[in-house]
């Protein structure tokens, strides 16, 4: 009869060798992904993606009922950090908006993409609202939530 005597050093060479091609396999068959957010490398800002929608029913008795809103409805920077928000126009021909709590004002237009630079001064909550949509009475609130800790 023929016994196979194994040593531990054998055995951890072996584990090693293992791990070491599994983590290679794993390396290997990753997909390539991209950032949600994207820096440029020497000015540290950061672009935030944002878009305009709508939802649409029909309620009981037949009358159309829509709203609109931005999407992600709500983001978070740090104080001081320096953003682009990039808010791309889907629904709806044009939403002027406002910050609230700053001089921030601008447009949003339908298959074009509006840019607005961003840096808060002081914490807090602004609001991003839609002059179009402030309420449920004008299909909305489109209202975004923009948080700086």
């Amino acid at each position: 009869m023929h016994f196979l005597v194994i040593k531990k050093k054998l055995l951890a060479v072996v584990a090693v060798l293992v791990l070491l091609l599994s983590a290679i396999t794993w390396l290997l068959s990753t997909p390539d992904s991209s950032p949600a957010t994207t820096q440029d490398k020497g000015k540290n800002i950061r672009d935030i993606h944002m878009v305009t929608g709508e939802f649409k029913s029909k309620t009981a008795d037949g009358k159309e009922i829509e709203a609109y809103r931005w999407d992600p409805g709500i983001i978070f920077l740090d104080k001081e950090e320096m953003v682009r928000l990039k808010v791309y126009g889907v629904n709806g021909e044009e939403h002027p908006f406002t910050i609230e709590g700053t001089s921030i004002k601008g447009m949003v237009k339908k298959g074009q993409e509006t840019v607005v630079p961003l840096q808060f001064e002081k914490e807090g909550v602004y609001r991003l609202i839609c002059l179009t949509h402030p309420s449920k009475e004008n299909s909305g609130p489109m209202i975004a939530y923009i948080v700086v800790d």
